[in-house]
């Protein structure tokens, strides 16, 4: 059956939060809505408050299309999707919307026994939108253009890793293949996220993030090193990170430190990045040498944008780059292309011929 001759994917997301309202926007965007349907939410809010958050956004503005609350259900162009609001993986009867997929955007389940209840409870696949508490409590951690292709339709968990490790792992990636690494230190500077209170409160058991998040710069706690090298073993043991919260709504950036194992040039450095937002990662990297600021990559789909204008050299083996990206909307776009892959491969699987 050719794709467009096949019947639309159904896909559900659990958890409707900035992740599950971007990855619906997303698709609807991208204009897939003849290739994939949303079938069903489940999110704990009322109705009413699920539409309008759907039909208005602070930071990604209007939802482009018509957006309305029926009877259960959401409607988007008017084709209604039902919505439950269950707080576990058993409340929802999953199998009666005939699945393809689960997208787990609520962040709440994160080792493979957690997870592993989905799938008892009638989801035929998971696509998570954070890492798993480790390597083994998913079959396969993905960044979009790195490591995709190593799907074969037959996993049942997947990760969709995080915002950052997608915007790094393609940098690092690249250079690490034309240069070759020897360490690498990483500082996120990470636009304010729910789990900060807008005034000092009782948040978090991190007591940095019990603080206004929009009064201060706060350092949290990071696993991107190890998201890193999750995705590019031969980094392992050369990673480090750190992460700064600042106060602004969305964008961020990742300050790199990186040093070379053999000689370069900044002029070399941007030249290879330029390439290859011009050619193969074109897709996950763009590349500017303008004078920016954070907004003006707000909605921007690629994984990371590199900011040539601060390419700089300390010495001839020591680089610093810096990489803006939009941290909601860049990753709910590579969720939809992971989405996109994972499903076409699950159909090329089934309609394999084996010997026997």
């Amino acid at each position: 059956m050719s794709p467009a001759s096949r019947p639309p994917f159904r896909l559900a997301i659990n958890g409707y939060g900035r992740i599950g309202r971007c990855y619906l926007r997303a698709l609807h965007e991208a204009g897939l809505a003849g290739q994939f349907r949303v079938a069903a939410i489940n999110e704990p809010a009322d109705l009413a408050s699920i539409a309008y958050l759907t039909r208005f956004d602070s930071t990604h503005g209007r939802f482009p299309g018509q957006v309305e609350a029926g009877d259960g259900h959401l409607l988007i162009d008017g084709v209604p999707i039902p919505v439950s609001h269950a707080t576990t993986p058993e409340g929802v009867d999953w199998a009666s919307h005939e699945l393809d997929l689960v997208v787990e955007c609520s962040g709440q389940y994160g080792d493979r026994a957690s997870l592993e209840r989905f799938l008892l409870a009638g989801c035929p696949r998971l696509l998570l939108s954070h890492p798993g508490n480790s390597a083994e409590d998913v079959d396969a951690t993905v960044v979009h253009g790195i490591n995709h292709l190593a799907l074969d339709g037959r996993e049942g968990l997947v990760s969709n890793a995080s915002c950052t490790t997608n915007a790094v792992v393609p940098v690092l990636h690249l250079l690490q293949r034309e240069i070759g690494l020897e360490q690498v230190l990483l500082t996120t500077l990470h636009s304010v996220m729910n789990d900060q209170p807008l005034i000092d409160g009782y948040h978090h058991t991190d007591l940095r993030r019990t603080r206004s998040a929009m009064q201060s710069i706060i350092p949290v706690s990071t696993g991107l090193a190890r998201g890193v090298e999750r995705l590019l073993p031969q980094l392992a043991g050369r990673v480090q990170a750190k992460a700064i919260r600042v106060p602004t709504h969305n964008v961020s950036a990742i300050d790199m430190v990186l040093a070379t194992t053999r000689d370069v040039g900044a002029a070399e450095i941007n030249a290879l990045l330029k390439h290859a937002a011009d050619s193969c990662y074109r897709q996950l990297i763009a590349y500017s040498d303008e004078t920016h600021a954070s907004i003006d990559f707000n909605h921007d789909p690629h994984s990371a944008i590199v900011d040539a204008s601060q390419t700089r050299m300390v010495g001839p083996r020591l680089v610093n780059l810096v990489v803006w990206f939009d941290n909601e909307w860049g990753f709910a776009s590579r969720m939809v292309d992971v989405t996109r892959h994972w499903l076409h491969t699950v159909v090329a699987a089934r309609q394999t011929v084996r010997p026997s």
